[in-house]
């Protein structure tokens, strides 16, 4: 019998407990990883993600930390070492959105984009990459939007902090690569979760119907994406982003 693709291995999903997060936790748990499930407020979501992956055999535990934090970040990882040790695999998926005009576009709603989005990704990037770099081993994957491959008027700090995101995976990529540590990202298109569902249904129409497949993405759609960049299946692949949009971009 074949062992588990991520058997032995320990995760952490930022975001984890709902949405695209909750798919790659469960996913990644499907697959034998120990997955941490990273939780802001939504305790009640990150239990009912445990229970799936609990239920189904796996290992799981629940962390709840502001990813903008840095107190919250170093110790959100340092419960995750005192229970199972170094952490193999970093899905940096917690993120906020938030549609307005640029004349409503505020220095406050601009610095909250960046401080999650961007400075969240950082954070917990550098909280895993020196014990990364050090046993040699390390995998990475940050998750981008389309947002910061096309362009979104209504969307500006949004849409930038994500393209930092690609731009910071590049970069990464390229330091890390050294020491066996690989960095990529993954840019949904509209993706159907709880967020995308309590959006404008005539603006997720528009999205659809120049969308060439016709529909939005299940989020388990983009989590086949993570599990692929993880494994050792993609290999020879580092500082990339795969645009996951149906082929809009």
């Amino acid at each position: 019998m074949n062992e588990p693709l991520f058997a032995g291995r320990t995760a952490v999903v930022t975001g984890g407990a709902r949405g695209i997060g909750k798919a790659i936790a469960l996913l990644l748990a499907r697959h034998g990883a120990r997955v941490a499930v990273n939780y802001e407020r939504n305790e009640a979501a990150a239990r009912e993600t445990l229970g799936l992956i609990e239920g189904a055999g796996g290992e799981g535990l629940i962390v709840q930390a502001n990813v903008a934090s840095p107190d919250d970040v170093d110790r959100m990882m340092a419960d995750v070492r005192a229970r199972w040790g170094p952490i193999d695999f970093l899905v940096n998926n917690a993120g906020i959105a938030e549609t307005v005009p640029h004349g409503e576009v505020t220095f406050a709603r601009w610095k909250r984009m960046l401080d999650v989005n961007l400075d969240g990704t950082f954070l917990t990037t550098w909280a895993v990459k020196d014990e990364m770099i050090a046993r040699r081993f390390g995998r990475i994957v940050n998750v981008s939007s389309l947002a910061g491959l096309v362009k979104k008027k209504d969307m500006i700090p949004y849409a930038t902090a994500k393209a930092a995101v690609i731009a910071f995976t590049r970069h990464c990529a390229e330091a890390f690569a050294p020491h066996n540590v690989r960095v990529n990202c993954v840019a949904p298109g509209l993706t159907e979760t709880e967020l995308s569902r309590s959006a404008n249904p005539g603006l997720i129409d528009q999205i659809v119907a120049v969308t060439p497949m016709g529909r939005m993405a299940q989020p388990e759609e983009i989590a086949s994406v993570v599990r692929f960049l993880l494994s050792e299946e993609s290999s020879f692949i580092t500082g990339q982003t795969i645009s996951a949009c149906g082929g809009r971009h």
